[in-house]
């Protein structure tokens, strides 16, 4: 009866768990922490009854993971949640601050658009990951729920490749605007804008989906540490108790289509840029030209590379404090950087964003 009981409560169990002990011929008090749970093990915690249990408490279905966090120092961990409360803080600030300049009536035109949808992703991106890091700064309780896990890594994904279709449409809105400028009103109408936007977020949603459901598919093993500040693909499959190598070929295919394609994308527009720009005869109009353009080309070279060396190979030899720096780059850093970029680079909303505190002041 006993061992029916058992084996009915833990059906996910894939070693064998009975040794001869002190109960001899039942369950001994060996330790259950090498075992694989998957996508259908999202139930909250399980314990047996310990009437059920020769020794109650000992043998816990646990559901989570747990986070070891940005550093292993625990001295560091009020400096660093000041140091991320304070890049958070004006992480959003200076988006915010971006989505209302561009509302502006002088800065309605495709590229503020585009700029208004990548600070929205950069907020949320943000919001995703530095909030529950600030917490297990402060908290000896670093887990998080398998469904917690499984959303985290859904919104990161799909937050990530997202931005990587923007960056692309707004290197075409500037190739548009530099190569053809005459049609320039009549190519990129709001209807395009629009379509190239939910085009974007279609994409991300597939690709942030197909590998949300493949990551979680597999069987984890072990004590389900992640080594990591928040849930992502490479600290993941380190946990998988199986051979990853053909999840991982899966995952370079989905970097080049959602890294790559874009990418090549982008360097074909400033291919085009670069060939319209040199036929300007005096360097003046080029420096004017291409100044449109490299804040944006800024930002394309911060996220595409930090994002290629995380993804293009997963489970590679670089240190997980290299991997989590460069998973900082786009999941913090640059949410930060962007509203600085683009507006410390930009004579137009710079213009907008002092006549606006003139008339704060006036107030």
């Amino acid at each position: 009866m006993q061992i029916r009981l058992i084996s009915s409560l833990l059906p996910c169990i894939s070693f064998p768990f009975w040794a001869e002990g002190k109960h001899g011929g039942t369950m001994a008090g060996t330790a259950l922490h090498e075992y694989p749970i998957g996508i259908a093990h999202t139930a909250t915690l399980t314990k047996m009854k310990p009437t059920d249990d020769p020794e109650p408490g000992n043998h816990t279905l646990l559901t989570g993971f747990v986070l070891s966090g940005l550093s292993k120092y625990p001295e560091l961990k009020h400096l660093l949640f000041f140091t991320f409360c304070l890049i958070y803080t004006i992480t959003v600030i200076g988006n915010l601050l971006i989505f209302v300049v561009t509302l502006h009536p002088s800065l309605r035109m495709p590229m503020y658009f585009f700029l208004r949808v990548l600070s929205f992703l950069d907020i949320s991106t943000a919001s995703i990951v530095v909030p529950k890091m600030l917490v297990n700064f402060l908290s000896e309780d670093r887990s998080i729920s398998y469904m917690g896990c499984v959303a985290q890594l859904y919104c990161v994904i799909f937050l990530a490749a997202t931005e990587c279709y923007i960056l692309a449409a707004m290197a075409y809105d500037r190739y548009v605007a530099i190569c053809n400028p005459l049609r320039y009103a009549i190519i990129m109408n709001s209807r395009v804008c629009l379509s190239l936007v939910l085009l974007s977020c279609c994409s991300g949603n597939v690709a942030s989906v197909v590998q949300t459901a493949w990551v979680f598919a597999l069987p984890f093993c072990g004590p389900r540490k992640i080594n990591y500040f928040f849930c992502d693909i490479p600290p993941l499959i380190m946990l998988s108790c199986t051979d990853t190598s053909l999840y991982e070929k899966q995952i370079i295919i989905a970097t080049a289509l959602v890294i790559f394609m874009p990418f090549c994308l982008i360097v074909v527009s400033y291919a085009c840029i670069i060939s319209s720009i040199l036929k300007i005869s005096s360097a003046e109009g080029r420096h004017k030209t291409f100044s449109t353009c490299s804040s944006h080309l800024t930002v394309v070279t911060l996220y595409y590379a930090s994002g290629t060396l995380i993804y293009l190979r997963p489970k590679s030899s670089n240190s997980q404090d290299t991997k989590k720096v460069l998973a900082l780059m786009y999941t913090v850093i640059i949410p930060t950087l962007n509203p600085l970029i683009y507006s410390l680079r930009n004579k137009e909303v710079k213009g907008v964003l002092i006549k606006i505190i003139a008339e704060l002041r006036k107030i």
